[in-house]
């Protein structure tokens, strides 16, 4: 049986419980601490049959090794991981799939950031390679304030591949690069579309980049070269949400 692990967070413990309540094995909240927040999480928690501890914060900090855990832990089952079939299903769920994919993020807080822009944007799956990515971690869940319970995160062992699987199945790919000739905001971005980001500084891998249908670029008027991978993805995201409200 895989090992548990420590959600930490109100929002991600409440999404967790919300989501899928039987993956909690039980919680951890430090003594001393009573709001309506709090309460109304430990309450949910014990209708569900979750058993509740009271302990010191030292424990907490110690559990969340340095985190932010905001005086509540949760030790849960891990979640399932989400392959190819799983993004099949997703496609085939949604007339007009809308799709992340991220290539080679790395850092958790980009990652975590990057699930919420795309619960904002409602992005139906975010997709990733298995190598060389960030994964769902309790500092992801914590950035990702529930995002990381709502938006499927899909891992892929070949993503040039997964790209053109998806092209197939009628998704357009428009990748993001600093060489492209065009501004996002020159090109249609309509119906079934799948973006794709790649990590700060190195950009997409050159595999990524020849599989994309269009290349995109964001207009820079100052003296930095890039923008940080979750921001960049924040703006693209919700660009394609203007023109996909227009459609």
């Amino acid at each position: 049986m895989a090992q548990a692990e420590f959600i930490y967070g109100m929002h991600s413990i409440a999404a967790v419980l919300e989501h899928e309540p039987e993956r909690i094995l039980e919680l951890m909240v430090a003594k001393g601490r009573s709001d309506e927040r709090m309460n109304t999480i430990v309450n949910q928690a014990r209708k569900q049959g979750i058993a509740v501890q009271f302990v010191q914060r030292k424990t907490l900090d110690e559990k969340s090794k340095g985190e932010q855990n905001q005086g509540i832990i949760a030790r849960a089952k891990p979640a399932r991981v989400l392959d190819e079939a799983d993004l099949d299903r997703i496609i085939a769920a949604n007339e007009q799939p809308f799709l992340l994919i991220l290539d080679g993020v790395t850092d958790p807080h980009n990652l975590g950031a990057c699930l919420r822009n795309a619960d904002a944007a409602g992005v139906h799956a975010i997709i990733t390679p298995k190598d060389n990515s960030a994964a769902i971690t309790p500092v992801v869940r914590k950035v990702a304030v529930g995002a990381a319970e709502t938006v499927p995160l899909i891992q892929v062992t070949n993503l040039s591949r997964t790209l053109k699987h998806i092209q197939q199945k009628g998704v357009w790919v428009v990748g993001t690069a600093g060489e492209a000739e065009q501004m996002i905001y020159e090109c249609k971005m309509q119906g079934a579309i799948g973006l794709v980001m790649g990590a700060e500084g190195k950009g997409m891998r050159r595999l990524t980049r020849e599989t994309c249908d269009e290349l995109v670029k964001l207009p820079m008027a100052g003296a930095v070269s890039s923008l940080n991978v979750s921001v960049a993805a924040g703006i693209c995201l919700f660009e394609i949400v203007r023109q996909r409200s227009f459609q």
